[in-house]
């Protein structure tokens, strides 16, 4: 299903037009090239997730530190990557990350990954969203779903990852209709295994199903056993000249 403009007023707009968001890419020793590259003046970045050790670590990471200084003095958001486990992490454990994420690295909003879709869980992602925005005095909040949650949570966070996978899914994937009330600067797509050949393909079904935040690579997580997100990929510059200059529609 394509994406169809909705007459709706009154949603939330972050005036984003298309560009990249990073789940988060390996940490700066492993990825130097990856971390300098996002300082690139006019890459069109609306965030980058810093996740240092399945949160923000133990202590303060020196090289975490300057990447992040580099990204944050070149103007880009970077969000504090906060493990929500589906809603088994506790409100307190999430909490205590936020504030070492803030202490430490100065970061202008969180990004809550495998954030629970259902109904029920949507009351403890609320208060949890509520003081995380609070800690802040207001924040970019990010829920990483990676599929379509129960419209309610579109409420609560600035943005959702409404699509999280493979491009063999991606290609074939529909928006849930309930997307339509709300401007594509809500929603996030992210997708691995994309062959340069099909960038424009991808592209497009973002456009035609209101994602203005992506993040397409043509590495895969080969069964699972990989992070995908990790490295660049390897027609970033290609892609990027092509977000900067428009695709057709």
């Amino acid at each position: 299903m394509s994406y169809l403009t909705s007459s709706a007023t009154g949603t939330a707009s972050t005036d984003l037009g298309l560009g990249f968001g990073i789940p988060g890419y390996a940490h700066p020793l492993v990825a130097p090239m990856e971390w300098g590259e996002l300082a690139r003046p006019g890459t069109p970045l609306h965030w980058v997730v810093l996740n240092v050790s399945g949160g923000p670590g133990a202590r303060p990471d020196p090289h975490c530190l300057e990447a992040v200084g580099r990204l944050r003095n070149a103007g880009v958001r970077v969000l504090g990557h906060l493990d929500t486990t589906y809603g088994v992490r506790t409100f307190g454990e999430l909490i205590s990350d936020a504030h070492r994420y803030l202490d430490w690295y100065q970061t202008g909003g969180f990004f809550l990954s495998r954030c629970p879709t259902e109904r029920a869980a949507l009351p403890e992602i609320r208060r949890t969203v509520a003081t995380l925005r609070g800690l802040l005095g207001g924040s970019h909040i990010v829920l990483g779903h990676g599929t379509h949650p129960f419209p309610g949570y579109a409420e609560s966070a600035d943005q959702l990852v409404t699509f999280s996978g493979p491009w063999s899914d991606y290609r074939w994937s529909q928006v849930a209709e309930w997307t339509a009330d709300y401007p594509p600067e809500r929603f996030c797509h992210f997708v691995h295994g994309v062959p340069r050949g099909h960038l424009d393909e991808a592209l497009r079904i973002a456009r035609w199903q209101g994602a203005s935040t992506i993040y397409f690579t043509d590495r895969t997580d080969r069964g699972g056993r990989d992070d995908p997100w990790e490295t660049m990929p390897g027609y970033w510059d290609e892609i990027v000249s092509r977000i900067g200059t428009g695709v057709s529609e």
